[in-house]
């Protein structure tokens, strides 16, 4: 549904920008700014990865030291339950069971924190870089600026200048 509305959108706006112009010297300057690339070479965009990756690894290496301790812990267990009576065997395995509940609980926490603290972080770039695109837009006297296309000219991108202006405006 989504992906229809935006093909006739598309389709709509191609039209418009390429019907002839009925006796008038009105004309649509069109531009286009492609987000992903945007968010990958943009400075504020990369520092806000660094950040997330400071801000995260020591809980991620802590998730991971867990898991290699459970691992661990887990082979060593296979490797004794042979030898241990039934009760020993059935404490263990509860002790295991429950490390493993805690650190798939704790994993999920770490990536709930992480995906909302991405969105936190890509919510203040983009109101950033949208605030630069209506500059660029308003300087260079665009009609339209679209974020998606299935094909786009080249020399209607204006990724570059964006990228150029979001690195400036630190």
């Amino acid at each position: 549904m989504i992906a229809a509305r935006q093909w006739m959108m598309a389709a709509a706006l191609a039209a418009f920008a390429c019907a002839p112009l009925a006796q008038t010297s009105i004309t649509s300057r069109i531009g286009f700014i492609n987000t992903d690339r945007m968010l990958r070479e943009a400075q504020p965009a990369k520092a806000a990865q660094t950040k997330l990756e400071q801000e995260f690894s020591k809980r991620e290496r802590d998730i991971s030291s867990a898991a290699d301790a459970l691992r661990a812990e887990s082979e060593r267990f296979e490797r004794e339950a042979p030898t241990m009576s039934d009760g020993q065997r059935q404490t263990r395995q509860r002790r295991l069971l429950e490390q493993d509940r805690d650190l798939q609980r704790r994993r999920r926490e770490f990536q709930e924190d992480l995906n909302a603290r991405k969105q936190e972080e890509l919510q203040h770039i983009l109101d950033r870089a949208n605030a630069i695109v209506k500059q660029v837009a308003e300087a260079g006297k665009y009609d339209v600026i679209l974020q998606e296309a299935v094909y786009i000219n080249p020399a209607l991108d204006i990724t570059d200048q964006v990228i150029r202006a979001l690195n400036a405006n630190k």
